[in-house]
Protein backbone atom coordinates (compact mmCIF):
# COMPACT_ATOMS: atom_id res chain seq x y z
CA UNK A 1 0.00 0.00 0.00
CA UNK A 2 3.16 2.71 1.14
CA UNK A 3 4.59 1.66 -2.46
CA UNK A 4 1.39 2.57 -4.43
CA UNK A 5 1.44 5.44 -2.82
CA UNK A 6 4.71 6.70 -3.36
CA UNK A 7 4.49 5.63 -7.31
CA UNK A 8 1.24 7.74 -7.32
CA UNK A 9 3.03 10.91 -5.57
CA UNK A 10 5.78 10.35 -8.86
CA UNK A 11 2.98 10.19 -11.52
CA UNK A 12 1.02 13.45 -9.39
CA UNK A 13 4.49 14.93 -9.64
CA UNK A 14 5.55 14.33 -13.61
CA UNK A 15 1.76 15.53 -14.44
CA UNK A 16 2.40 18.63 -12.91
CA UNK A 17 6.31 18.89 -14.10
CA UNK A 18 4.35 18.53 -17.78
CA UNK A 19 1.55 20.45 -17.34
CA UNK A 20 2.59 24.02 -18.33
CA UNK A 21 4.05 22.11 -21.33
CA UNK A 22 0.81 20.07 -22.42
CA UNK A 23 -1.01 23.84 -22.23
CA UNK A 24 1.34 25.25 -24.34
CA UNK A 25 1.01 22.68 -26.79
CA UNK A 26 -2.67 23.66 -27.29
CA UNK A 27 -1.85 27.26 -28.41
CA UNK A 28 0.78 27.06 -30.65
CA UNK A 29 0.02 27.47 -34.52
CA UNK A 30 -0.03 24.99 -36.93
CA UNK A 31 2.56 26.84 -39.15
CA UNK A 32 5.23 28.59 -37.31
CA UNK A 33 7.95 30.96 -37.88
CA UNK A 34 11.00 28.07 -37.72
CA UNK A 35 8.92 26.30 -40.53
CA UNK A 36 10.32 29.41 -42.98
CA UNK A 37 7.58 28.21 -45.12
CA UNK A 38 6.66 31.61 -47.22
CA UNK A 39 2.93 33.15 -46.42
CA UNK A 40 0.45 33.31 -49.56
CA UNK A 41 1.13 37.46 -49.45
CA UNK A 42 5.27 36.30 -50.19
CA UNK A 43 3.87 33.98 -52.85
CA UNK A 44 2.43 35.93 -54.69
CA UNK A 45 4.66 39.36 -54.40
CA UNK A 46 7.43 36.85 -55.53
CA UNK A 47 5.09 35.83 -58.65
CA UNK A 48 3.30 38.65 -59.46
CA UNK A 49 5.30 39.54 -62.23
CA UNK A 50 6.76 36.18 -62.93
CA UNK A 51 5.54 33.88 -65.68
CA UNK A 52 5.89 30.40 -65.95
CA UNK A 53 5.58 28.11 -68.94
CA UNK A 54 2.45 25.64 -69.32
CA UNK A 55 1.63 24.25 -73.28
CA UNK A 56 3.69 26.84 -74.48
CA UNK A 57 1.83 29.37 -73.15
CA UNK A 58 3.33 32.23 -70.40
CA UNK A 59 0.65 33.23 -68.14
CA UNK A 60 0.49 35.11 -65.01
CA UNK A 61 -0.15 34.53 -61.50
CA UNK A 62 -2.45 37.27 -59.79
CA UNK A 63 -4.09 38.15 -56.68
CA UNK A 64 -6.40 40.96 -55.62
CA UNK A 65 -7.72 42.41 -52.55
CA UNK A 66 -10.26 45.06 -52.32
CA UNK A 67 -11.58 47.26 -49.56
CA UNK A 68 -15.38 48.67 -50.19
CA UNK A 69 -16.63 51.23 -48.31
CA UNK A 70 -19.75 52.82 -48.59
CA UNK A 71 -20.96 55.59 -46.54
CA UNK A 72 -23.78 58.45 -45.86
CA UNK A 73 -26.01 61.18 -44.58
CA UNK A 74 -29.54 60.23 -45.00
CA UNK A 75 -32.79 62.44 -44.79
CA UNK A 76 -35.83 60.14 -44.16
CA UNK A 77 -39.52 61.49 -44.70
CA UNK A 78 -42.94 59.28 -44.46
CA UNK A 79 -45.98 60.82 -46.14
CA UNK A 80 -44.07 63.70 -46.54
CA UNK A 81 -43.12 64.27 -43.06
CA UNK A 82 -39.51 64.57 -41.84
CA UNK A 83 -38.87 62.13 -39.75
CA UNK A 84 -34.75 60.88 -38.92
CA UNK A 85 -31.16 62.49 -40.11
CA UNK A 86 -28.51 60.39 -39.83
CA UNK A 87 -25.17 58.75 -40.59
CA UNK A 88 -25.08 55.19 -41.97
CA UNK A 89 -22.50 53.14 -42.87
CA UNK A 90 -24.20 51.17 -45.66
CA UNK A 91 -21.77 48.86 -47.07
CA UNK A 92 -18.15 47.54 -45.40
CA UNK A 93 -16.48 44.92 -47.81
CA UNK A 94 -13.41 42.87 -47.99
CA UNK A 95 -12.78 40.89 -51.69
CA UNK A 96 -9.91 38.17 -52.07
CA UNK A 97 -9.84 36.76 -55.52
CA UNK A 98 -7.21 35.42 -58.45
CA UNK A 99 -5.82 32.75 -60.29
CA UNK A 100 -3.46 30.39 -58.51
CA UNK A 101 -2.94 29.05 -62.21
CA UNK A 102 -4.12 28.65 -65.69
CA UNK A 103 -6.72 25.96 -64.44
CA UNK A 104 -7.81 27.28 -60.72
CA UNK A 105 -8.85 30.74 -59.40
CA UNK A 106 -10.92 31.33 -56.01
CA UNK A 107 -13.11 34.40 -54.70
CA UNK A 108 -13.78 34.99 -51.28
CA UNK A 109 -15.91 38.06 -50.49
CA UNK A 110 -17.06 38.93 -46.59
CA UNK A 111 -19.91 41.53 -45.60
CA UNK A 112 -19.55 43.44 -42.15
CA UNK A 113 -23.13 44.79 -42.51
CA UNK A 114 -24.72 41.32 -42.52
CA UNK A 115 -25.62 38.57 -40.35
CA UNK A 116 -22.34 37.11 -38.53
CA UNK A 117 -23.65 33.11 -37.11
CA UNK A 118 -23.63 30.27 -39.43
CA UNK A 119 -26.81 28.93 -40.89
CA UNK A 120 -27.61 25.30 -40.06
CA UNK A 121 -27.64 24.47 -44.10
CA UNK A 122 -24.49 25.27 -45.54
CA UNK A 123 -22.80 26.20 -41.87
CA UNK A 124 -21.63 29.77 -43.21
CA UNK A 125 -23.38 33.11 -42.24
CA UNK A 126 -24.53 35.51 -44.41
CA UNK A 127 -21.81 38.21 -44.09
CA UNK A 128 -20.19 35.61 -46.53
CA UNK A 129 -20.58 36.37 -49.68
CA UNK A 130 -18.19 34.44 -51.57
CA UNK A 131 -16.04 31.69 -50.54
CA UNK A 132 -15.62 29.20 -54.13
CA UNK A 133 -12.87 27.95 -56.46
CA UNK A 134 -13.20 27.28 -59.93
CA UNK A 135 -11.83 25.18 -62.33
CA UNK A 136 -11.28 26.03 -65.85
CA UNK A 137 -11.15 24.12 -68.56
CA UNK A 138 -9.41 25.70 -71.43
CA UNK A 139 -11.79 28.23 -72.48
CA UNK A 140 -14.66 26.30 -73.06
CA UNK A 141 -15.86 25.03 -69.70
CA UNK A 142 -15.99 25.88 -65.88
CA UNK A 143 -16.61 24.34 -63.15
CA UNK A 144 -17.28 26.51 -59.47
CA UNK A 145 -18.13 24.79 -56.53
CA UNK A 146 -18.81 26.47 -52.76
CA UNK A 147 -20.68 30.06 -52.17
CA UNK A 148 -21.74 32.13 -54.96
CA UNK A 149 -24.02 34.08 -56.46
CA UNK A 150 -27.43 32.60 -57.49
CA UNK A 151 -27.93 32.56 -61.19
CA UNK A 152 -30.35 34.96 -62.05
CA UNK A 153 -30.73 36.98 -64.54
CA UNK A 154 -31.46 41.03 -64.51
CA UNK A 155 -28.66 44.05 -64.15
CA UNK A 156 -29.63 45.50 -60.41
CA UNK A 157 -29.33 41.81 -58.94
CA UNK A 158 -26.20 40.82 -61.04
CA UNK A 159 -24.20 43.83 -60.81
CA UNK A 160 -21.56 44.80 -57.74
CA UNK A 161 -24.10 45.85 -55.08
CA UNK A 162 -22.22 48.65 -54.25
CA UNK A 163 -23.13 50.29 -57.71
CA UNK A 164 -26.68 50.24 -56.52
CA UNK A 165 -28.12 52.70 -53.80
CA UNK A 166 -31.52 51.21 -53.46
CA UNK A 167 -33.11 47.26 -54.92
CA UNK A 168 -36.32 46.59 -55.41
CA UNK A 169 -38.42 45.52 -52.91
CA UNK A 170 -37.95 42.28 -55.16
CA UNK A 171 -34.38 41.87 -55.16
CA UNK A 172 -34.01 43.13 -51.36
CA UNK A 173 -36.32 40.43 -50.64
CA UNK A 174 -34.19 37.32 -51.69
CA UNK A 175 -31.08 35.95 -50.76
CA UNK A 176 -28.63 36.20 -53.38
CA UNK A 177 -25.65 33.86 -52.30
CA UNK A 178 -26.00 30.63 -52.10
CA UNK A 179 -24.11 27.01 -52.01
CA UNK A 180 -23.52 24.53 -54.64
CA UNK A 181 -22.01 24.07 -58.05
CA UNK A 182 -22.01 25.86 -61.38
CA UNK A 183 -21.46 24.71 -64.28
CA UNK A 184 -20.59 27.36 -67.65
CA UNK A 185 -20.02 26.27 -71.20
CA UNK A 186 -18.27 28.97 -73.69
CA UNK A 187 -19.97 28.31 -76.79
CA UNK A 188 -17.91 31.65 -78.07
CA UNK A 189 -16.32 34.79 -76.93
CA UNK A 190 -19.70 36.58 -76.17
CA UNK A 191 -22.35 33.37 -75.35
CA UNK A 192 -22.34 31.52 -72.75
CA UNK A 193 -24.69 29.02 -70.43
CA UNK A 194 -24.99 28.60 -66.60
CA UNK A 195 -26.02 25.00 -65.41
CA UNK A 196 -26.44 25.52 -61.73
CA UNK A 197 -27.63 23.57 -58.66
CA UNK A 198 -27.28 25.31 -55.16
CA UNK A 199 -29.26 25.33 -51.70
CA UNK A 200 -32.55 27.90 -52.06
CA UNK A 201 -31.92 28.91 -48.35
CA UNK A 202 -29.13 29.53 -45.70
CA UNK A 203 -30.23 27.82 -42.35
CA UNK A 204 -33.73 26.35 -41.13
CA UNK A 205 -37.14 27.09 -42.40
CA UNK A 206 -37.41 29.09 -39.11
CA UNK A 207 -34.21 31.23 -40.42
CA UNK A 208 -36.26 32.06 -43.32
CA UNK A 209 -39.77 32.19 -42.64
CA UNK A 210 -40.78 34.47 -39.61
CA UNK A 211 -43.79 32.27 -38.65
CA UNK A 212 -42.36 28.55 -39.70
CA UNK A 213 -43.93 26.67 -42.18
CA UNK A 214 -47.67 26.62 -42.65
CA UNK A 215 -49.56 23.97 -40.20
CA UNK A 216 -49.59 20.61 -41.98
CA UNK A 217 -47.04 20.99 -44.48
CA UNK A 218 -43.57 18.90 -44.43
CA UNK A 219 -40.22 20.31 -44.27
CA UNK A 220 -38.05 19.39 -47.83
CA UNK A 221 -35.71 16.92 -47.86
CA UNK A 222 -34.51 18.22 -50.89
CA UNK A 223 -34.09 22.15 -50.47
CA UNK A 224 -32.15 22.89 -53.74
CA UNK A 225 -32.48 25.29 -56.42
CA UNK A 226 -31.29 24.62 -60.33
CA UNK A 227 -31.38 27.60 -62.48
CA UNK A 228 -30.38 27.92 -66.24
CA UNK A 229 -28.67 31.10 -66.97
CA UNK A 230 -28.04 32.32 -70.52
CA UNK A 231 -25.96 35.37 -71.59
CA UNK A 232 -24.84 36.99 -74.78
CA UNK A 233 -23.31 40.02 -75.88
CA UNK A 234 -24.52 41.30 -79.44
CA UNK A 235 -23.90 44.49 -81.58
CA UNK A 236 -19.70 45.01 -80.79
CA UNK A 237 -20.94 44.06 -77.39
CA UNK A 238 -23.15 46.86 -76.78
CA UNK A 239 -26.29 44.68 -76.27
CA UNK A 240 -25.87 42.51 -73.12
CA UNK A 241 -28.92 39.80 -73.07
CA UNK A 242 -29.41 38.18 -70.16
CA UNK A 243 -32.25 35.75 -69.27
CA UNK A 244 -32.86 32.49 -66.23
CA UNK A 245 -35.12 30.34 -65.19
CA UNK A 246 -35.04 28.57 -61.75
CA UNK A 247 -37.12 25.62 -59.90
CA UNK A 248 -36.46 24.99 -56.64
CA UNK A 249 -38.03 22.90 -53.67
CA UNK A 250 -39.30 24.90 -50.47
CA UNK A 251 -40.94 22.02 -48.59
CA UNK A 252 -42.33 18.59 -49.79
CA UNK A 253 -44.89 18.81 -52.77
CA UNK A 254 -43.93 22.71 -52.55
CA UNK A 255 -41.82 24.32 -55.47
CA UNK A 256 -40.70 27.82 -56.28
CA UNK A 257 -40.42 28.92 -59.98
CA UNK A 258 -38.38 31.90 -61.20
CA UNK A 259 -38.15 33.73 -64.78
CA UNK A 260 -35.94 36.41 -65.01
CA UNK A 261 -34.21 38.44 -67.86
CA UNK A 262 -32.65 41.69 -67.91
CA UNK A 263 -31.60 43.52 -71.47
CA UNK A 264 -28.62 46.07 -71.14
CA UNK A 265 -27.31 48.76 -73.40
CA UNK A 266 -24.09 49.81 -72.81
CA UNK A 267 -22.18 52.01 -75.24
CA UNK A 268 -20.03 55.19 -74.64
CA UNK A 269 -21.38 57.53 -71.91
CA UNK A 270 -24.45 55.62 -71.93
CA UNK A 271 -25.70 52.75 -69.97
CA UNK A 272 -29.77 51.50 -69.57
CA UNK A 273 -30.94 48.47 -68.88
CA UNK A 274 -34.65 46.94 -68.43
CA UNK A 275 -35.02 43.89 -66.22
CA UNK A 276 -38.18 41.53 -65.85
CA UNK A 277 -38.81 39.46 -62.93
CA UNK A 278 -41.08 36.87 -61.94
CA UNK A 279 -41.50 34.78 -58.92
CA UNK A 280 -44.04 32.18 -57.77
CA UNK A 281 -43.86 30.12 -54.84
CA UNK A 282 -46.42 27.71 -52.69
CA UNK A 283 -44.52 29.35 -50.16
CA UNK A 284 -44.39 32.89 -49.64
CA UNK A 285 -40.12 32.88 -49.61
CA UNK A 286 -39.99 36.75 -50.12
CA UNK A 287 -42.62 37.26 -46.77
CA UNK A 288 -43.69 40.29 -48.10
CA UNK A 289 -47.16 39.00 -48.43
CA UNK A 290 -46.91 37.47 -44.92
CA UNK A 291 -45.82 40.83 -43.76
CA UNK A 292 -49.02 42.46 -44.56
CA UNK A 293 -50.89 40.90 -41.54
CA UNK A 294 -51.58 43.75 -39.42
CA UNK A 295 -52.46 43.47 -35.46
CA UNK A 296 -55.21 41.49 -33.87
CA UNK A 297 -54.48 38.36 -36.36
CA UNK A 298 -52.63 35.29 -35.44
CA UNK A 299 -50.11 35.76 -38.55
CA UNK A 300 -49.04 32.63 -40.50
CA UNK A 301 -46.89 32.17 -43.42
CA UNK A 302 -48.79 32.64 -47.48
CA UNK A 303 -48.77 30.19 -49.39
CA UNK A 304 -49.31 30.17 -53.15
CA UNK A 305 -47.88 33.95 -53.73
CA UNK A 306 -46.73 35.39 -57.03
CA UNK A 307 -44.76 38.83 -57.82
CA UNK A 308 -43.99 41.04 -60.81
CA UNK A 309 -41.02 43.45 -61.03
CA UNK A 310 -39.96 45.73 -64.46
CA UNK A 311 -36.62 48.01 -63.22
CA UNK A 312 -35.87 50.81 -65.97
CA UNK A 313 -32.82 52.72 -65.29
CA UNK A 314 -30.73 55.23 -67.62
CA UNK A 315 -27.23 56.12 -66.83
CA UNK A 316 -25.56 59.02 -68.46
CA UNK A 317 -21.91 60.63 -68.25
CA UNK A 318 -21.67 63.69 -69.07
CA UNK A 319 -18.64 64.40 -68.25
CA UNK A 320 -15.06 62.80 -67.43
CA UNK A 321 -16.30 63.60 -63.38
CA UNK A 322 -20.16 63.14 -63.78
CA UNK A 323 -22.81 60.90 -63.78
CA UNK A 324 -26.49 61.06 -63.27
CA UNK A 325 -29.23 58.42 -63.59
CA UNK A 326 -32.86 58.20 -63.31
CA UNK A 327 -34.46 54.76 -62.41
CA UNK A 328 -38.14 53.50 -61.95
CA UNK A 329 -39.61 50.33 -60.46
CA UNK A 330 -43.19 48.56 -60.93
CA UNK A 331 -43.65 45.96 -58.43
CA UNK A 332 -47.32 43.94 -57.83
CA UNK A 333 -47.53 41.20 -55.21
CA UNK A 334 -50.50 38.71 -55.28
CA UNK A 335 -51.73 34.94 -54.35
CA UNK A 336 -52.67 33.01 -57.17
CA UNK A 337 -54.98 30.48 -55.00
CA UNK A 338 -56.55 31.17 -52.24
CA UNK A 339 -55.16 29.56 -48.54
CA UNK A 340 -56.65 30.18 -45.26
CA UNK A 341 -57.01 34.29 -44.67
CA UNK A 342 -55.63 34.90 -47.79
CA UNK A 343 -57.70 35.32 -50.81
CA UNK A 344 -56.89 35.09 -54.47
CA UNK A 345 -56.03 37.90 -56.15
CA UNK A 346 -53.50 40.89 -56.21
CA UNK A 347 -52.60 42.59 -52.80
CA UNK A 348 -50.18 45.66 -53.08
CA UNK A 349 -48.66 47.58 -56.04
CA UNK A 350 -45.01 49.73 -55.19
CA UNK A 351 -43.62 52.14 -57.42
CA UNK A 352 -40.36 52.81 -56.47
CA UNK A 353 -38.77 56.02 -58.59
CA UNK A 354 -34.94 57.46 -58.06
CA UNK A 355 -32.94 60.14 -59.32
CA UNK A 356 -29.24 60.27 -58.56
CA UNK A 357 -25.73 62.74 -59.36
CA UNK A 358 -22.09 61.45 -58.95
CA UNK A 359 -19.05 63.17 -58.75
CA UNK A 360 -15.54 61.53 -59.85
CA UNK A 361 -13.18 64.14 -58.51
CA UNK A 362 -10.05 61.89 -59.24
CA UNK A 363 -10.23 60.90 -62.42
CA UNK A 364 -6.73 58.70 -61.92
CA UNK A 365 -8.90 57.11 -58.95
CA UNK A 366 -12.30 55.46 -60.55
CA UNK A 367 -13.19 53.95 -57.20
CA UNK A 368 -13.40 57.17 -55.67
CA UNK A 369 -16.82 59.04 -55.72
CA UNK A 370 -19.61 61.55 -53.93
CA UNK A 371 -23.17 60.84 -54.18
CA UNK A 372 -26.65 62.45 -53.74
CA UNK A 373 -29.42 60.16 -53.96
CA UNK A 374 -32.97 60.86 -53.87
CA UNK A 375 -35.91 57.90 -53.91
CA UNK A 376 -39.62 58.21 -53.74
CA UNK A 377 -41.38 54.44 -52.67
CA UNK A 378 -45.09 54.51 -53.25
CA UNK A 379 -47.20 51.46 -52.00
CA UNK A 380 -51.04 50.83 -52.91
CA UNK A 381 -52.59 48.50 -51.08
CA UNK A 382 -55.76 46.45 -52.22
CA UNK A 383 -58.81 45.28 -50.29
CA UNK A 384 -57.20 41.87 -49.79
CA UNK A 385 -54.53 43.65 -47.84
CA UNK A 386 -56.53 46.13 -45.78
CA UNK A 387 -59.18 43.41 -44.43
CA UNK A 388 -55.91 42.14 -42.98
CA UNK A 389 -55.30 45.54 -41.47
CA UNK A 390 -52.17 45.94 -43.59
CA UNK A 391 -50.33 49.44 -43.63
CA UNK A 392 -47.57 50.64 -45.71
CA UNK A 393 -47.31 54.57 -46.05
CA UNK A 394 -45.10 56.21 -48.53
CA UNK A 395 -41.53 56.70 -47.87
CA UNK A 396 -39.02 58.85 -48.98
CA UNK A 397 -35.23 59.94 -48.71
CA UNK A 398 -32.69 62.03 -49.48
CA UNK A 399 -29.24 60.46 -49.27
CA UNK A 400 -25.78 62.13 -49.83
CA UNK A 401 -22.55 59.74 -49.38
CA UNK A 402 -19.37 58.58 -50.54
CA UNK A 403 -18.44 55.06 -52.17
CA UNK A 404 -14.44 53.92 -52.00
CA UNK A 405 -13.07 50.67 -53.61
CA UNK A 406 -9.35 50.43 -52.34
CA UNK A 407 -7.04 48.32 -53.91
CA UNK A 408 -5.27 46.88 -51.07
CA UNK A 409 -3.03 44.43 -53.07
Amino acid sequence: MHENVKIMKKVVTVILLLLPLMLSAQNLPLISERDSIPSLIERILSKRDSTFESNGQYRKITSHINLEFVTSTNASFTENTFEELSFKTNRVRLEIYGRLNQHLSYHFRQSFNRYHNPFAVDNLPSSIEYANITWKHKDKFSLTAGKQFVAFAGYEGYVNGIKVREFCDFNNHMEIFQTGVTGTIHFSPTQLLMLQVVNNRSGADSDVLMHGLPSGVQPARIPLLATAHWNGYFADGAVNLMYSASVGQQAKGKYLYYLMCGNIYEKGPVLAYLDVLYARSSIDGQQRITNLQGGGLLPVTAQNTQYFTLIANVDYRFHPKWNGYVKGAYETAGVYEQNGIFEKGRYMTCWNAQACLEWFPFTEDKGFKVFAHYLYKAHELTENAEVMMAAMPHTQRISLGIVYVIPVL
